[in-house]
């Protein structure tokens, strides 16, 4: 018999870093889960991805049991990464904070592909591409 589900939380967690203070005790605490329990999954399962942002959904079971999944760090995160820049433009499409080449957008789209909307490398890269624009970042190529 399948369990009945009584909701599910989104979080954005630091890779590796999880820990019971805000926002995750307080979003697992109200719902009556076991903050231990997740951190010591959630880190184990996140190693690999130390320190970068891991967006992540936690099912929420009726038991107080929950399951999660883990998905990878946003577009967002890597494009700033690839243009070695801190934040985005402060005024996107009228100041060029830095540049990415199509090569590293098609990059991204390859480490992001699992999570975008797209059937193949060339569509996931144009929805990188977009993404870049709006952060104020140039693709050259």
């Amino acid at each position: 018999m399948a369990k009945e589900i009584t909701g599910f939380i989104k979080l954005q967690i630091k890779g590796g870093q999880a820990n019971p203070a805000p926002p995750v005790g307080p979003a697992l605490g109200q719902r009556g889960i076991n903050i231990m329990e997740f951190c010591k999954a959630f880190n184990e399962k996140t190693k690999s991805m130390m320190g970068k942002p891991v967006p992540v959904v936690i099912t929420v079971y009726k038991d107080k049991k929950f399951d999660f999944i883990v998905k990878t760090p946003p577009a967002s995160h890597y494009i700033r990464e690839a243009a070695k820049l801190q934040s985005g433009s402060k005024e996107p499409g009228r100041v060029i904070a830095g540049s990415i080449t199509m090569k590293q957008a098609e990059e991204i789209a390859k480490a992001k592909m699992q999570d975008l909307n797209a059937f193949d490398i060339k569509e996931a890269t144009k929805i990188i591409c977009g993404s870049a624009r709006s952060m104020g970042i140039e693709v050259k190529g």
